[in-house]
């Protein structure tokens, strides 16, 4: 028996309306990892944009924000203007950024993305090449030098206003602060760069209402090299912080399954939350923290683990965790592509995180509520105002591979809970849950259950209509092991939620 205590007067942090975002990547086919190429036909210049289920599937969010960019973004070229004379594609190079030559974006190809992001709904943050103009260092190996040339960058701007096409942020450059990954450019160029960046929106932007937002570094947090960034870059400049989360370790470790188990390890990513959030607070008050890009484990991810049911725990915790601290946006890598993908690389058809995304999306709100239990560390708790409907929705995630777990929700107001259950019983509104499990209890299948059933796609190769189980108010949430649980609850008086 465990009693959650769930604070409902203040909130105590806030997301964006599209926290949950997916991102698209450049890889192409020969792109491999540790003897396999999980990439296939999933990157930005080959992806199938017409096939029905990633339609549907981005549809399904009303809207999904997708990123489009990651390693090689900074190799591409834009066909559009008088700086792209030729439209190469990327190519094996062992000499070049990531093992690979220059690729090109022509704009026929880029018409393509925008029509699916305009059926589909989708809202769209576009990575930008960030290493046009600069050289490599003489003494320094990965150190790009010199001021980046934004010609490129404006061409492509100007094309997209003249289409209609809305980009909703421009993000600079990929992993390229601090250490870098391939590359990395100092935070005082970086910064003297951002600020081209925004005095180049908000030419070809002049309207503030619809002006797209700023983002960057996109890249694993340093904190000097941020405090530095955001100090030379100066007020409202930066509108989104954006940082990269690869905490489970590379694809290949057999130690990946039970890493994603374990409480003490998932926790360990925590201070890095709170360090950024502190950043933020004392460097950007105008700016708010992003996960830009998070995959769980490295180099694509882990083949038999990161596409699976088991992913979830990881991931929902992340989804949980990061929003107590603050941050506005989560994207996860990737919507397609590599082991890590929310759907399947080849077949289209949705992963266990796919569901637990959409879930998230579509029942947590943007405020964020202190929630405490403590009976046990395999049992994590978080909790939000619900999106659109009153009371609040409670997402639960036993870790436990054999305890089950009896949970109250108990508002930390109510100082007398069997009083309340004298009031009058006609405004009692049934408790919602959403109880997602593994098929056959394994939790590396491929297939989740929501409430006991599967989730397949309909006949028409819609996404499946996810329905609430409906419990009774007082009854404990029963949280089985290995399982993960979304539960609103209609009339939780909270404050903070009215």
């Amino acid at each position: 028996d465990v009693k959650v205590t769930v604070q409902g007067v203040t909130s105590i942090a806030n997301t964006d309306d599209n926290f949950v975002c997916a991102t698209i990547d450049w890889w192409p086919i020969n792109k491999c990892d540790y003897n396999q190429c999980p990439w296939g036909k999933s990157g930005v210049l080959n992806l199938d944009l017409k096939n029905k289920i990633l339609s549907n599937a981005i549809k399904a969010f009303q809207p999904l924000r997708i990123r489009v960019g990651g390693s090689l973004q900074d190799q591409v070229l834009y066909k559009v203007g008088n700086s792209a004379k030729k439209c190469p594609h990327f190519k094996l190079r062992k000499d070049g950024l990531f093992g690979f030559s220059k690729g090109c974006l022509s704009m026929n190809r880029w018409d393509e993305i925008n029509d699916l992001f305009n059926q589909t709904g989708a809202v769209m943050t576009f990575g930008l090449n960030a290493l046009i103009g600069r050289k490599k260092s003489k003494t320094d190996d990965t150190l790009w030098e010199g001021d980046w040339n934004a010609q490129n960058a404006r061409d492509l701007m100007k094309y997209t206003i003249s289409k209609g096409y809305k980009i909703e942020s421009y993000e600079l450059g990929n992993e390229l602060c601090a250490s870098g990954v391939s590359a990395k450019v100092s935070a005082e160029q970086y910064a003297k760069d951002i600020v081209a960046l925004k005095n180049l929106v908000r030419e070809m932007y002049p309207d503030a209402t619809t002006q797209p937002k700023v983002l960057g570094p996109a890249g694993f947090f340093d904190k000097q090299w941020f405090n530095t960034f955001l100090e030379k870059s100066g007020q409202d400049v930066v509108d989104g912080l954006t940082h990269h989360i690869y905490n489970l370790g590379p694809g290949n470790d057999p130690e990946l399954i039970n890493r994603i188990q374990d409480p003490y390890y998932l926790d360990q990513i925590a201070q890095t939350y709170k360090d950024i959030s502190e950043t933020v607070k004392e460097f950007g008050p105008w700016s708010g923290a992003w996960v830009g890009e998070a995959g769980g484990a490295f180099n694509s991810g882990g083949k038999y683990v990161s596409h699976t049911f088991a992913d979830g725990f990881w991931f929902l915790d992340q989804l949980g965790m990061t929003s107590t601290f603050n941050h506005k946006v989560f994207c996860r890598q990737a919507l397609i592509g590599g082991n890590y993908a929310l759907l399947n690389t080849t077949t289209f058809i949705p992963n266990p995180d796919y569901y637990g995304s959409l879930l998230w999306h579509r029942l947590m709100g943007k405020n964020v509520l202190a929630t405490t239990q403590n009976a046990s560390p395999y049992l994590r708790v978080y909790s939000h105002c619900s999106k659109e409907k009153p009371g609040i929705t409670v997402l639960l995630i036993n870790l436990s591979n054999s305890t089950s777990f009896d949970v109250s929700v108990i508002n930390d107001m109510n100082l007398y809970p069997s009083q309340e259950q004298t009031q009058d019983s006609q405004d009692e509104k049934p408790r919602e849950e959403y109880h997602l499990t593994p098929e056959g209890g394994n939790i590396q299948s491929d297939v989740v259950l929501l409430n006991g059933t599967p989730l397949k796609l309909t006949n028409s190769l819609d996404i499946p209509s996810m329905e609430p189980k409906l419990a009774d108010r007082y009854s404990p949430i029963t949280v089985a092991p290995h399982s993960i649980v979304f539960a609103t609850l209609r009339d939780f008086k909270a404050p903070a939620c009215a």
